[in-house]
């Protein structure tokens, strides 16, 4: 792609006029920037087209047969994310009913606008032409993006979130306009509907601004109504956790046990420098650089936000590696800006797009179903994503199987129970229409659906892959006197995924009535 020639003003020329604006006490509005490059739009454009492309090589995910399910049992709130994402899900059963294509519409356009988002930020930095379009290749490589944004869930939209409420610090930082701020509540807002880590990102920014000496650019009547803004957004999700005993708190503890403490640290470390393309990590670190020299409160806030969540994630769930993918676009925005004046020589800058080239080519295997589905099980220790995308059909009729093996008056007081929500919702998302009965779970929010049938005598029980020998089976005997192994889970690839070689189960004999039985089987993860 030819890469536009500088524009006058360089960003040292931008940045020597907004500090000494920002040294009279003035807005800096006057400072000059560069056109926006459309560019960067087209490169959008070509990160959509790729995801779409390749939505439909493998299945659904578990996630998203889950997202799909909680559209079905529409709420204010769920045990594992706000609403928005459900919500979204909704519109999409409205619109194209289940389908993989028209479900993952909607984070491939996340990806578009993230990578839009990223070049305005670049722009806002006082980049040029050529920093905008390095920042929207830079982001659109990300392989945390195309992997976060290949599949519908609250990340793809929760890097967008972070990408946006960036943006509009920075442009904050540079022009003093505090009314943005308005905007800022709604970004935080629709974030905060979505997924809450972003709320942790705009406490961090406070903090930041705080320890800058930015205390004028947030304690004003702009800010404030910027905040009970976003703050409004929260109040169905409060209503709701308050109404099903703090839930997602629950869950969040179960999930730092499992992915945090010192025994992950190492992973969050070296999983931070694979966020962006390899070759990249120069330019999100000098991107750090430029925000902490900037002389800008705001901008110089990013940088403090950035370093207490990557200290506050390694520690409390290390495991879950893309927590801070939100933060990359801006730094990597940032970087660019910064190194713009090294990269004026094209050769230089065509041979860091090169190798850019490369390392994307090299993660695309890890992030994206390119290539055929059963030679992905090398890939599952770094990214299980892709393997947990197959087998589903296999599982519902695997299970549809046992379930009219029973006679007619035995499934008249039976229940289906699954150890996990993706379970759950593979039979009753593609099981419609089979003559299946919903199936239930302990699972997160499934837990709070309840039992279905609260008098059933037999149930038929799904469980994942066995870890420890039999210990399904030993866990249902709790339940059951009589546990009965009549099926084994597989896919026709192969894959040694969660539920490759499980088993679906028939118990009979409940040792209680099953609705007595349910509040044991709560489970959050």
């Amino acid at each position: 792609m030819e890469l536009a020639a500088r524009t006058p003003n360089t960003p040292a020329e931008t940045s020597r006029d907004a500090q000494a604006a920002v040294g009279s006490n003035q807005p800096t509005g006057a400072t000059a920037i560069a056109p926006f490059d459309r560019r960067v739009i087209a490169v959008g454009a070509v990160v959509f087209a790729v995801l779409l492309a390749v939505s439909t090589r493998y299945g659904f995910h578990r996630d998203e047969l889950y997202f799909m399910e909680c559209a079905r049992h529409l709420q204010a709130s769920y045990v594992d994310q706000p609403v928005l994402t459900p919500l979204l899900a909704w519109v999409s059963l409205k619109l194209f009913g289940v389908s993989l294509l028209g479900l993952r519409m909607w984070p491939a356009l996340a990806a578009w606008a993230t990578v839009v988002v990223a070049g305005l930020t670049a722009r806002e930095f006082g980049g040029d032409r050529r920093a905008q379009l390095l920042t929207a290749l830079a982001t659109g490589t990300m392989p945390a993006v195309l992997g976060a944004d290949h599949l519908f869930g609250p990340t793809a939209f929760d890097i967008l979130a972070w990408a946006s409420l960036a943006l509009i610090v920075v442009r904050i930082g540079r022009t003093g306009d505090t009314r943005w701020w308005l905007a800022g509540g709604l970004v935080l807002g629709l974030g905060l509907a979505n997924k809450h880590s972003v709320g942790f990102f705009a406490l961090a920014l406070f903090a930041g601004v705080l320890v800058s000496g930015g205390r004028r650019d947030v304690l004003n009547r702009w800010f404030l109504a910027g905040a009970a803004i976003a703050a409004a957004f929260t109040i169905p999700d409060i209503w709701w956790q308050a109404q099903h005993q703090w839930a997602t708190i629950a869950m969040t503890r179960a999930l730092a046990e499992e992915n945090g403490g010192a025994a992950n640290i190492a992973s969050w470390v070296i999983g931070q420098l694979l966020m962006t393309a390899l070759v990249l990590v120069v330019v999100w670190v000098a991107g750090l650089r430029f925000l902490w020299r900037s002389g800008r409160p705001l901008w110089r806030a990013l940088a403090w936000a950035y370093a207490i969540l990557f200290v506050f994630f390694a520690l409390t769930t290390g495991g879950k590696i893309y927590y801070l993918a939100g933060a990359y676009p801006f730094l990597l925005a940032a970087g660019a800006v910064a190194l713009d004046a090294r990269f004026a020589a094209r050769k230089r800058l065509r041979r860091l797009v090169v190798a850019t080239a490369v390392c994307t080519a090299l993660a695309l295997p890890l992030v994206l179903p390119v290539l055929p589905a059963g030679d992905v099980g090398w890939t599952q220790k770094v990214n299980p994503v892709l393997a947990e995308s197959v087998g589903w059909p296999q599982l519902v009729s695997t299970v549809r199987t046992v379930w009219f093996s029973l006679p007619a008056r035995k499934r008249a007081n039976a229940v289906i129970f699954t150890s996990n929500y993706g379970e759950a919702s593979a039979i009753n998302i593609l099981g419609q229409g089979t003559g299946l009965p919903e199936a239930v779970s302990g699972h997160n929010t499934y837990w709070w659906w309840g039992p279905g049938n609260r008098y059933a005598t037999t149930v038929v029980a799904v469980m994942p892959g066995p870890k420890d020998g039999g210990g399904d089976a030993a866990y249902l005997g709790q339940f059951f006197t009589s546990v009965r192994a009549v099926a084994t889970l597989s896919n026709p690839y192969g894959l040694q995924n969660q539920e490759w070689h499980g088993h679906v189960y028939l118990c009979t004999g409940p040792r209680h009535p099953w609705g007595q039985m349910w509040p044991q089987l709560r489970q959050y993860s």
